[in-house]
């Protein structure tokens, strides 16, 4: 959980080469995330976040030179999360289409790029401005990992738009793997790629 700058002061190394080094090991958690991926089912909680510049005198879902991320969460289990381009309702729906069984019980918010999933889902939307919480009507666990995902990230001081896939990820990785030792899965991860390769080579 060390930053490749903490990392680098301490074995005394150059901190690119660190740096290079666990942007490595994002690269194979990224296609380990992307390779192992199975749909959502059950009761799914879905939210979008925004990650990255800061906002000046706006308020909601507004861009603002910022990361746009869904995330689609199955309750106990995982967590699904991708960048968007937008919140219109084509871009966010598309993807819960793809990454959702059609039996699934979503919870969303009132925002209205939501309110077609009526149509092709069992849809429940809460009203923040009445409650938070009532019952299983709630997406308390999708917004704790925003909160969760932002404050590992603070640590970074910023990460390029570039690179950010490669953070997020790593965090899905993380909450996904919560309950196992994910140091060693990830070396179970490299390994295995690595015999991949020496096999096809």
């Amino acid at each position: 959980e060390s930053t490749a700058n903490k990392t680098a002061k301490e074995l005394q190394l150059n901190y690119r080469t660190v740096l290079t080094r666990f942007n490595s090991y994002r690269r194979r958690i990224l296609r380990h995330q992307e390779n192992h991926f199975q749909v959502l089912g059950g009761e799914i909680e879905c939210d979008e976040s925004y990650f990255g510049g800061r906002r000046k005198y706006l308020r909601g879902r507004s861009k603002a030179n910022k990361i746009i991320v869904l995330g689609l969460l199955e309750r106990k289990r995982k967590i699904y999360t991708t960048i968007v381009e937008n919140v219109k309702a084509s871009s966010l729906l598309d993807e819960i289409k793809m990454k959702s069984e059609k039996s699934s019980v979503f919870y969303t918010d009132k925002f209205k790029s939501y309110k077609s999933l009526q149509f092709f889902r069992k849809h429940i939307q809460i009203d923040h401005q009445e409650r938070y919480v009532e019952g299983k009507n709630h997406i308390n666990g999708i917004e704790g990992f925003w909160s969760y995902a932002k404050e590992r990230l603070l640590k970074y001081h910023g990460v390029s738009k570039y690179n950010f896939i490669l953070y997020l990820k790593e965090l899905e990785f993380r909450f996904n793997y919560r309950k196992e030792n994910v140091f060693q899965l990830l070396n179970n991860i490299i390994y295995q790629e690595n015999y991949s390769a020496l096999k096809s080579s």
